[in-house]
């Protein structure tokens, strides 16, 4: 899709805070149409590089070029949220804009959760909850949807499922989508690239097929979905606290990838409910 229209552009683009480089050097092109995904560890720059790019968060130094009147749809990590306070999916829908209830209905209905429009949010499961937060991006019709997390509270089913309605909404609406998650065992497979971050672009290319591999079929079972694949890459270097890169000895440079130990880990099944219950108490 090199012909595809460019609708962000990062280039050297670093965010600094207290003295810190949150990222540094960052070169990205979002372009409509394609899928983009981030991995890395916990404070590697995923969401920053994110907001960056859609203009939450300004960058200190390099350049943020971004098509004119883009339409963004944005899957935060988190809400500000009272979750104490009754909330139907409805209302969540029109917390921050306008909408007519046509308008509320079709955007439910392309994500399959039509049935839910009055449901309370408490009380949906963590794949649901996902869909409504999909279904208030999509209701933007957005040129580049963002998605900070967006499997979070989703058992490994549900998580095949939201992939390939990811996938679908990019084949049906043409939009562009940048992608972002902590697990660096298992990506999109319908991702055009990947992007390793661990405070500058470590790595970057396209997810491996694992349908025959055998340590899928032991993650994931039979049944498990193609929507799912994994990406293998390795680190030759470390980071000193000013951002800059060390080389690791030779030896070293063969192990495995140093972002996270999650990267070689089984994966967890999670209980989408009760991790649904705490994030809801906890956080949005």
């Amino acid at each position: 899709m090199a012909s595809s229209e460019i609708l962000v552009e990062l280039t050297g683009v670093g965010v600094e805070r207290d003295g810190r480089w949150l990222v540094r050097g960052i070169d990205l092109q979002l372009r409509r149409g394609e899928i983009v995904t981030l991995i890395g560890p916990n404070g590697s720059g995923k969401s920053t590089t994110a907001k960056t790019a859609i203009g939450i968060i300004e960058p200190s130094v390099g350049r943020v070029v971004r098509t004119a009147g883009l339409r963004v749809g944005y899957v935060p990590q988190k809400l500000a949220i009272d979750w104490t306070m009754p909330l139907s999916v409805e209302r969540l829908m029109t917390l921050t804009s306008r909408h007519s209830r046509q308008e509320i209905e079709a955007a439910l209905a392309s994500v399959g959760v039509s049935h839910l429009a009055q449901a309370e949010v408490q009380r949906l499961s963590g794949g649901e909850f996902q869909r409504a937060l999909l279904a208030r991006a999509l209701i933007r019709r957005p040129d580049l949807l963002v998605l900070d997390e967006p499997v979070q509270g989703v058992d490994v089913a549900g998580e095949a499922a939201l992939y390939d309605l990811i996938r679908s909404i990019r084949d049906r609406t043409g939009c562009g989508i940048l992608l972002i998650s902590h697990d660096l065992h298992v990506v999109m497979a319908a991702t055009d690239t990947v992007i390793c971050l661990n405070g500058h672009v470590c790595c970057r290319g396209t997810p491996e097929s694992v349908a025959s591999s055998e340590r899928y079929w032991q993650l994931f079972g039979h049944r498990s979905s193609p929507a799912l694949a994994l990406y293998r890459h390795h680190h030759d270097h470390t980071h000193g606290d000013d951002g800059s890169v060390t080389a690791l000895p030779d030896a070293a440079s063969d192990a495995p990838c140093g972002c996270d130990a999650v990267h070689h880990r089984e994966h967890e099944h999670r209980d989408a409910h009760g991790d649904h219950e705490e994030r809801a108490r906890g956080h949005a």
